[in-house]
Formats: C-alpha cells, sequence, structure tokens
C-alpha cells in the first residue's frame, strides 16, 4: 500500500482522513500546514500528497508548487483536496502541477480512485 501524506490545518479532516486511509492499508503522514508539508515530502518522500489549499502561511498553491517543481519531489503525485470549487480554482490548482483536485466532502470511494490514479499514472 501507499504512504501518504496529508497536509491540512483542521484535524478532524486530518483524523477523517488518516481513519479512511488506514483502514485500506495505507500508513499516513501529516503536516499541519503548507510549509511543513513541504518538508516532510522532502524528507519522507512519500507516494502521494494530499494537499488543502486555505491553510495559515504558506496555502496549498504555494506548496503544491514548490513540490512539482522541486527534483527531489517532483514525481510526488500531489491531489488537492480543498472546499474551493471554483472552476479556477480547479485549473490553478493544475498550473502549480496537481496531479487530481478533489472537494470536501470526498467520498471514500473517491478519495481512495483519485489516489489510485494518480498512483498508476505514476508507475
Amino acid at each position: 500500500m501507499a504512504r501518504i501524506l496529508v497536509v491540512d490545518d483542521s484535524p478532524t479532516e486530518t483524523e477523517a482522513f488518516r481513519s479512511v486511509l488506514e483502514k485500506h492499508g495505507h500508513e499516513v503522514l501529516n503536516a499541519e500546514n503548507g510549509a511543513d508539508g513541504v518538508a516532510i515530502a522532502r524528507q519522507e518522500k512519500p507516494d502521494v500528497v494530499l494537499m488543502d489549499i486555505v491553510m495559515p502561511g504558506l496555502n496549498g498553491f504555494q506548496a503544491t508548487r514548490q513540490l512539482t517543481r522541486n527534483p527531489e519531489t517532483k514525481h510526488i503525485p500531489v491531489i488537492i483536496v480543498t472546499t474551493k470549487d471554483q472552476e479556477t480554482d480547479r485549473v490553478w490548482g493544475k498550473r502549480q502541477g496537481a496531479s487530481g483536485y478533489l472537494v470536501k466532502p470526498v467520498t471514500e470511494a473517491r478519495l481512495l480512485s483519485e489516489i489510485e490514479a494518480v498512483r498508476t499514472v505514476d508507475e
């Protein structure tokens, strides 16, 4: 199974993701903001990053851009998972290098299928 880094400043969201992912055999790492997410991704090299957008300090768009443009981490697919549901947000997320874009609340099935889809592309 995969090592998945959840970058989200909401403890409730983080626990919800952890519960679903661990139930399906994934290992979960977490960061509470974009800067920590970038640092952990560089150090731990997870298989997938789930990235919130609205966070204090470095936001999810900025953190995604840093990860997808860094030679050390550009191979790690980033899935943006956010409440931002505007088409402009989706387009901007893709322009930052995101492999996927999900809008909260996300069903368990949708989350797992998106993770599988980006991992299949990466392999």
